[in-house]
């Protein structure tokens, strides 16, 4: 017996570890645990199983080293800086204003505000990185304005749920960080593929609301005409204006990257968001701010910036041309737009435009900040986490000044977003050192070998370990949450997975698609806890329409979200019959051509080593054939 046990410690070990885990221990608890259990179990079953387990007392003086190197993992910095940005965006009330306005921009369309909580969830995500802030957030502000207006109690808690799991996908996403770090990858790598299968996963949310809007009407209706702002004196929304501003983006974007022969879409859409919200940003402070001066102003600019972007590039200064580019396409599209409103009296800049600037361009500006500096390659992504944060309070504090409102940002708030960072950064670590305690023992009895023989055995090669890796996540999701998986499975997997010949950037990303499902599954799933938290449990009376509202029951929470985590699991599909939308990370690299390399090779001289005489200054080294093999005397 005492064989048998030795020889199948790793199975059993694991084993255990679900068993604790089904008992309602905590996770890093029960990692340790179970990793010094079963090292003192395998150190007496050692001379039962010497090939297999390679444990002895003296081992474990290596886990303050294992600790330590942990704690010294300056990747995981990026945690506490993107939890503290997320927290401080949405407590000093940046969130609201984005749905309130986004809300108003789609106007009467129906499923309009369930659009907005999906644009504005995938803007949330790429600013706060956080699903509770996010989830919480749309729950307070968007879903008494959805059932006030009629929505369907189960769409509308679906799409709140299923976008706050964006921030898990969309960069600066936390679980692309611990991902990184435990395949052993690059976190801009793992962003960089990440980016447009999270863009794609909120369009396909959006697809199935536009489904549910021409399958079932009353399901979203859109917002009545009363209820409808920032209209013009003759009653126009001038809507139409933001669709030039982004098409004129967008054409400038494709201009910088065919200057920099750039060919990733993922650059493409962060250089459109840059170039939008610059242009947007000139555009609105000119109009409101200059008045009748901007059209001097603007052609200044444009005249300006044209050409000290021209003499940059003479002079081979490519990196600031293009930043002045960017200026000097804002310049001359609010020179455009100062001319068109000034002799056909056409206004291109509505009061909906300028709000949507207003609101929208601090959180891109941010985004530019942290992902664009990343995806640039000026800064790590713990710096670009660092300068986020910053930022976050820079923005928090102007916003405060502009709406002179102090409850938008104070000290309680700062202090309240530094200590639940601090509870979330303590709750990563502890699991991680948790996981670091397992993994010493589980790779002691050969527990990797034993996994890796598993996957690597199953049958369909790369397809089969696929499915098998996918259908497993989506079975732990059940039980386990995103942080869990990436600590205990992903290391497991990542060696088999290598050695199949699997990218492990694109694994990844499949991986974190395929995680969002444990923010969804019920009855378990942590974003359907946040909006029961927040959604209204007894029946209210509307402050605005004065009727009585009937409550939001957890069945309809559950049943709204199942729709969505197929549509996840739609997406894991469609990552893996497309691997280009991930493996474009690459096209970013440096290219290396071997041609030309072998032609350099061969163009090099070293200097003496061709001459007759030996090498010069080193009297009695004799001269040698580099074409002929030495001779051995």
């Amino acid at each position: 017996m005492a064989v048998f046990i030795a020889q199948n410690l790793a199975p059993i070990m694991f084993a255990a570890l679900v068993v604790f885990l089904l008992l309602g221990y905590p996770v890093a608890f029960a990692l340790a645990a179970n990793g010094l259990l079963f090292f003192a179990l395998a150190v007496e079953l050692a001379p039962y199983a010497p090939q297999t387990i390679t444990l002895s007392w003296p081992l474990l003086q290596a886990l303050p080293d294992r600790i330590f190197g942990t704690m010294a993992n300056e990747v995981l910095l990026a945690i506490p800086f993107f939890t503290f940005m997320g927290l401080i965006l949405e407590r000093s009330g940046m969130a609201e204003d984005l749905l309130d306005t986004i809300g108003q921009l789609f106007g009467a369309v129906r499923g309009g505000l369930a659009y907005a909580v999906v644009f504005v969830g995938a803007l949330l995500a790429a600013t706060t990185g956080v699903v509770a802030a996010s989830v919480i957030s749309m729950g307070l502000i968007s879903l008494p304005i959805m059932l006030r207006y009629g929505y369907d109690r189960r769409l509308a808690s679906g799409v709140i749920a299923a976008s706050g799991t964006l921030a898990q996908i969309i960069p600066p996403s936390l679980v692309l960080i611990v991902m990184a770090d435990q395949l052993g990858r690059s976190v801009g790598d793992m962003y960089e593929g990440a980016f447009l299968p999270g863009i794609i996963l909120a369009g396909l949310y959006a697809g199935y609301v536009l489904l549910m809007t021409i399958i079932f009407p009353k399901s979203a209706p859109g917002l009545p005409e009363e209820a409808i702002g920032f209209r013009e004196p003759d009653g126009a929304r001038g809507v139409w204006q933001l669709g030039v501003l982004v098409l004129f983006s967008a054409l400038v974007g494709y201009y910088v990257m065919t200057q920099t022969e750039t060919r990733a879409g993922a650059d493409f859409v962060i250089l459109t968001i840059c170039i939008g919200t610059v242009v947007a940003l000139v555009c609105a402070v000119m109009n409101r701010l200059l008045g009748a001066k901007r059209l001097a102003i603007s052609a200044a600019l444009a005249v300006v910036f044209v050409g000290a972007q021209y003499w940059l590039r003479r002079n081979g200064y490519q990196g600031w041309g293009l930043f002045l580019e960017m200026i000097a396409a804002a310049a001359i599209y609010a020179l455009a737009v100062g001319l068109v409103e000034r002799f056909s009296g056409l206004r291109l800049m509505s009061r909906m435009a300028e709000q949507v600037t207003f609101v929208m361009v601090p959180p891109l500006l941010l985004i530019f900040l942290v992902l664009g500096t990343i995806f640039i390659g000026l800064a790590t992504p713990t710096e670009g986490g660092a300068m986020g944060a910053l930022g976050s309070l820079i923005l928090a504090a102007l916003k405060r000044r502009l709406d002179n409102n102090p409850a938008r940002f104070n000290f309680t708030i700062v202090r309240q977003a530094t200590e639940t960072t601090a509870k979330l950064s303590a709750f990563v670590l502890f699991i991680l050192v948790g996981a670091r305690v397992f993994s010493l023992t589980f790779y002691g009895v050969n527990g990797h070998v034993w996994v890796e023989h598993l996957l690597t055995s199953l049958p369909g090669g790369q397809t089969g370990f696929l499915v098998f890796i996918n259908v497993l996540i989506f079975l732990l999701a059940f039980f386990l949450d995103f942080f869990e998986l990436a600590f205990i499975i992903i290391p497991l997997i990542a060696v088999p997975a290598e050695k199949l010949g699997i990218d492990l950037i694109w694994l990844g990303v499949m991986l974190g698609v395929n995680m969002q499902t444990s923010f969804m599954h019920p009855p378990f799933g942590f974003a359907l806890f946040y909006l029961r938290s927040v959604a209204p449990r007894d029946s209210y009376v509307d402050k605005v329409t004065g009727r009585r509202m009937e409550p939001v029951t957890t069945g309809q929470i559950y049943y709204g979200a199942i729709p969505f985590v197929v549509i996840q699991c739609v997406m894991v599909a469609l990552v893996i019959l497309f691997p280009g939308m991930v493996m474009h990370y690459k096209s970013t690299g440096t290219q290396i051509d071997p041609k030309a390399v072998e032609q350099k090779l061969q163009q090099l001289q070293l200097p003496g080593l061709d001459s007759p005489g030996g090498l010069p200054g080193i009297p009695g080294l004799p001269s040698f054939d580099p074409t002929q093999p030495p001779k051995i005397q």
